[in-house]
């Protein structure tokens, strides 16, 4: 696999099995990664998560674990124990539970821990979402300080929008992970995202694994999609 596919995550968002476990045999050989979200999670639970990583799949679990620091351990092992090799929590649980989650993820592991990235700020939220919220922060400099507290706890690495990554790499430096969903290339719709970025662009500015949902999985050709994506990647690499 080169470069460019160890960047590229599909995202299989959906709730029929069966389409899960075919775009997941489908698209293996494309890409890096294979993310199994809430939606797929709810439906199918951990014994999809198994039955992806029994076929040699690195599965990132995106659930966004967000409680109290002693549930958001065990939420963690159990994330570990049943083959994800990536998982995230939510950064706006605060320290203890980030530090939380990188304990259980070690407790967990049957061999080497997965990875525990904190969430950001989500790609769908703007300025004027974050002003509802009450958030009275810039989106980036929210980012950047969630960011670094995610390092200081001892995760390795952040979701966030790709037009955050270089200030992210600017304050937490090089070996943390980036992985930037809202991803979408030129010739796809924008769909519900709001703070997206093409691939060349994310891979420009610094981000680690693309994120990528719909321009693959609901194209006429998915592999042909996942193909065109990593061209894109690999002119910015």
């Amino acid at each position: 696999m080169n470069t460019s596919s160890r960047k590229l995550c599909a995202a299989l968002d959906g709730s029929d099995r069966d389409w899960i476990v075919s775009m997941a045999a489908t698209l293996a050989p494309h890409v890096g990664w294979l993310k199994v979200g809430l939606e797929a999670f709810t439906a199918h639970g951990p014994g999809l998560v198994q039955e992806l990583a029994a076929g040699g799949a690195n599965v990132f679990l995106d659930l966004k674990l967000h409680d109290i620091p002693n549930t958001v351990r065990r939420a963690a092992a159990n994330c570990a124990s049943i083959g994800a090799g990536m998982f995230n929590v939510h950064a706006s649980g605060g320290s203890a539970m980030l530090r939380a989650a990188r304990e259980g993820a070690r407790e967990g592991a049957k061999n080497e821990p997965p990875v525990v990235l904190a969430v950001t700020v989500l790609t769908s939220l703007d300025r004027v979402a974050l002003d509802e919220l009450g958030v009275e922060r810039d989106p980036q400099e929210l980012v950047v300080r969630w960011a670094r507290m995610a390092q200081d706890a001892g995760l390795d690495g952040v979701v966030a929008s790709a037009r955050e990554a270089a200030a992210i790499r600017a304050a937490c430096g090089p070996g943390f992970t980036i992985v930037t969903p809202g991803i979408r290339p030129a010739w796809a719709a924008s769909d519900d995202q709001r703070r997206i970025v093409t691939p060349a662009a994310a891979i420009a500015s610094g981000a680690d694994i693309l994120v990528i949902g719909r321009p693959i999985t609901r194209a006429d050709e998915p592999a042909a999609a996942a193909r065109r994506i990593l061209e894109e990647m690999a002119g910015s690499l």
